[in-house]
């Protein structure tokens, strides 16, 4: 079997290769560019795998003119740079002590055991220049074929070197799972067996997890076995995935939000559990305020803009269980474009100071109350 794509050929990527192998050493691509490729999906983040030691690596670089940088020497990677494009070049690894957070970890001389330490049979999947694919565990692409997400090995002792591993194991069930056959029975008992783990993680390192989960077409079925097995309760404790099928199926095809999936799932503080950017807390607890009260479409969309007033219907419907309003989406639209037509200069001449302010607002209440009809004369009036 062989993988193929214009990213293969990238001239770049072919002479990374070409080092290693011309330096007598095995140079391998693996993980997700091979996976998405034999899926037919594009292909972003690329690894090489490679038997060479970072030092050999970087007397490789040397002796062809080609830049190394030690990015993550600790680990075994180095990145080669070529025509200002990186390209991450990875020592086989074998993990010799784990906490359950991250592992120490030792250089390895085969494929085999770089294989045996990655999380999931579909992630092991190795390519050379050529495109040929190798399945050293003998799994992975039967797992693959089936969108089955299996661990390597026993799942408690992938799960015990990194507890990450219990949200990913989901958010690639969201991703790549058969969404007809449901999560692998073993590993779900191993990720409820281990769920308070999550608890010892980094909440960057989770809210980076959860927005990749919400981000998938449909994450509905893997947020429901989520919180079956014990684990949203630690992630976003007080969440309910029970309105995320609805939401999904109200979206219709439109492009998937993680915050307005976010907004539906509620839970005790999420923003902070998730280490979310203050710009994206702003947007969650705008959709949160707007989904949990009945504003009218065209109000959402004048105080809240487009895409989150859009948003904001959706996630209250979902919620309550409601149909969508009729004309919403129109609504919404000319709603966020709507200008209210006074300003403060208006009503300077009769008010002043905060009470300015409070009068222009009840008219603005007006205004939008009205759905935008009354006109500046009127509301002078």
């Amino acid at each position: 079997m062989q993988v193929f794509g214009l990213w293969l050929s990238e001239p770049g990527l072919q002479a990374v290769l070409a080092m290693l192998d011309g330096g007598g050493h095995r140079a391998l691509l693996v993980g997700g560019a091979v996976r998405n490729a034999l899926l037919g999906q594009a292909v972003a983040d690329i690894d090489i795998a490679t038997d060479a030691r970072p030092q050999r690596v970087q007397e490789l670089c040397a002796m062809a003119g080609l830049r190394a940088v030690p990015t993550g020497i600790d680990h075994g990677t180095i990145t080669v740079v070529v025509a200002g494009v990186g390209h991450e070049v990875t020592t086989f690894r074998r993990d010799v002590e784990t906490f359950g957070r991250h592992a120490v970890v030792a250089y390895a001389d085969t494929i085999e055991e770089d294989a045996a330490r990655r999380d999931f049979t579909m992630n092991a999947l190795y390519a050379d220049a050529s495109g040929k694919v190798i399945d050293p565990l003998g799994e992975g692409l039967a797992d693959l074929a089936a969108r089955r997400v299996r661990f390597v090995g026993a799942p408690q002792d992938r799960i015990r070197e990194d507890y990450l591993r219990i949200l990913r194991f989901f958010r690639f069930t969201a991703w790549y799972g058969a969404p007809e056959a449901g999560p692998d029975a073993e590993a779900l008992a191993a990720c409820a067996e281990h769920a308070q783990g999550v608890e010892s993680l980094s909440r960057e390192r989770v809210g980076a997890e959860m927005r990749k989960l919400l981000s998938a077409a449909d994450p509905a079925p893997a947020m429901a076995a989520m919180q079956a097995a014990g684990v949203l309760a630690h992630v976003l404790p007080g969440a309910d995935a029970r309105a995320l099928a609805v939401l999904v199926h109200l979206e219709a095809g439109r492009p998937p939000d993680w915050r307005r999936r976010l907004a539906v799932l509620g839970g005790e503080g999420a923003a902070e559990a998730l280490r979310l950017a203050r710009a994206d807390a702003r947007v969650l607890a705008a959709m949160r305020d707007a989904a949990a009260g009945p504003a009218p479409a065209l109000e959402l969309g004048y105080t809240l803009g487009a895409d989150v007033g859009a948003s904001a219907v959706l996630a209250h419907a979902a919620l309550v269980g409601a149909a969508l309003p009729a004309n919403w989406q129109a609504d919404v639209a000319r709603g966020a474009v709507a200008k209210f037509p006074l300003s403060a200069a208006d009503l300077a001449p009769h008010y002043s100071g905060p009470a300015l302010g409070a009068r222009l607002k009840e008219l603005e209440a007006r205004w939008v109350a009205s759905g935008f009809a009354l006109g500046r004369d009127a509301l002078l009036a």
